[in-house]
């Protein structure tokens, strides 16, 4: 059960010695418990209580009458903070000790520990932020490349809540006026528009399938692009990735079908997070591990946004690239993927490869895995890519809950609509209303459980 009257307090650093260390506080007895056990630089107490939000005050923390450290008190009157509460951010030495002596005193002048994501939690209840936000936050803190920090920075702001919000009052409107029709229901009597109803419902579902639409690229700018490195044995696919990853990642041989599972790891490139994945090569082969090893090739290129098939172009004809992309087509889908096509090993070619110019139908780029220098033509290439899938300030959902949750809302709203087309009475109408009402307003919090809190705040960190 979420109980929101405690007073809480964490640390907000991470944990470990380091030169300072922040211990937040939050609730209606915050700074009074602060007060308890600091005294200022003249030796005054009781002095943070009155002292005015947004500032901070140096002095000495007590756990009784033991000094502890000299620290820095933040005091944040409410509503002006971070959870809407009274709150107080004590700023220490980093000493592990310091701060569980901190800590230890907090919670016997009377406060309690916070729970994973309870100040957040805090912060949503009292209005000071909307689920859709809260978790932005999470994905904030967590963002490890540049994409994946927009897009947090961009869910915090607001992005797709207030469209949602907005168009979610407009619906709960309609609904009023469906079940004032019940009421009314023997005088046979109409007050929501049916043809304005249609009107809203089609601007819903075409808001709504952009957003789950965009999930295919949010997910994966959050998380990472995937980048499958496929192609026939002894092609350079290891040496590739461990070229790219500066390091020896995949073992690296002549023996064809050394590779028997794929190989993944992540590599940051100008503030976009790439997940490259070398796999098994694709041959028809008689060893039942190998077979199995081929089969997760598929897989991965399944997963992959971006499929990178290396050639031995001292070895590969035209001809028998495009047979071997065929083969590999009754395998995977390569719709909604990227395919560049690596020539490796153009350090053991004499000549310029036969028929060039029909090698330039696809996206092509020449290297030699074993020559760093000429890795960066692939790298440029890479981030081409992913410039091309993007859209200048298109919003992008990027969160599993809300991308089910708006799937759910379709279904809802194409009921609605089947209902309407096929003449259903209001009353039944009204239900469909309703489970649409309710998955629209579950995406911002307007309509929430504890369970669900509960689920979402569970996975953040402790103290934020």
């Amino acid at each position: 059960m979420i109980n929101i009257n405690d007073t809480i307090c964490a640390l907000a650093t991470p944990a470990g010695t380091s030169a300072i260390a922040v211990i937040r506080i939050s609730g209606e007895q915050a700074i009074h418990i602060v007060d308890k056990s600091f005294q200022n630089s003249t030796k005054e107490r009781n002095i943070l209580s009155d002292a005015k939000g947004y500032s901070a005050h140096f002095g000495k923390f007590y756990n009784r009458e033991e000094l502890i450290d000299e620290v820095i008190v933040t005091v944040y009157k409410k509503p002006h903070s971070y959870t809407g509460e009274n709150s107080a951010e004590i700023s220490c030495h980093g000493s592990t000790y310091i701060q569980q002596q901190i800590l230890q005193t907090l919670i016997q002048n009377g406060a309690r520990m916070a729970n994973a994501g309870e100040f957040s939690l805090r912060a949503f209840l009292n209005g000071k932020l909307d689920l859709v936000q809260a978790e932005a936050v999470s994905d904030l803190i967590e963002s490890q490349s540049k994409s994946s920090h927009q897009l947090a920075l961009q869910q915090l702001r607001g992005g797709y809540s207030e469209m949602i919000r907005t168009l979610r009052e407009k619906f709960v409107e309609f609904a009023s006026l469906m079940e004032l029709e019940l009421d009314f229901s023997e005088e046979d009597v109409e007050f929501a528009d049916r043809l304005e109803l249609q009107t809203l419902l089609q601007r819903l579902e075409n808001e709504l399938t952009q957003l789950v639409d965009s999930f295919a690229l949010g997910n994966v700018l959050k998380t990472g692009i995937p980048v499958a490195i496929i192609g026939k044995p002894n092609v350079g696919k290891s040496t590739l990735l461990n070229v790219l990853l500066n390091d020896e990642r995949a073992i690296v041989s002549d023996i064809p079908g050394t590779t028997r599972d794929t190989i993944e790891d992540t590599l940051n490139i100008k503030g976009t997070t790439f997940r490259f994945i070398d796999t098994a090569g694709i041959r028809h082969s008689e060893d039942t591990i190998e077979n199995y090893g081929i089969e997760r090739t598929y897989q991965a290129v399944e997963k992959a946004s971006i499929i990178l098939y290396v050639v031995d172009i001292s070895q590969t004809t035209i001809e028998a690239l495009e047979a071997d992309l065929h083969d590999l087509q009754q395998h995977v889908d390569f719709n909604n993927k990227k395919l560049i096509i690596i020539a490796n090993k153009i350090d053991l070619l004499d000549e310029t490869p036969a028929h060039f110019v029909e090698w330039n139908r696809y996206e092509l780029v020449f290297l030699s895995a074993k020559r760093k220098d000429t890795i960066y033509s692939l790298v440029e290439t890479l981030l081409q890519s992913v410039t091309l899938n993007q859209e200048p300030d298109k919003i992008l959902v990027s969160n599993l809950r809300h991308y089910e949750t708006m799937q759910r809302a379709l279904i809802a709203l194409e009921k609605i609509k089947e209902g309407m087309g096929n003449g259903i009475p209001g009353d039944l109408l009204a239900i469909d209303i309703r489970d649409a009402l309710q998955e629209l307003g579950s995406i911002t919090g307007e309509v929430t459980n504890d369970e669900i809190l509960g689920n979402i705040f569970g996975r953040f960190c402790i103290g934020k």
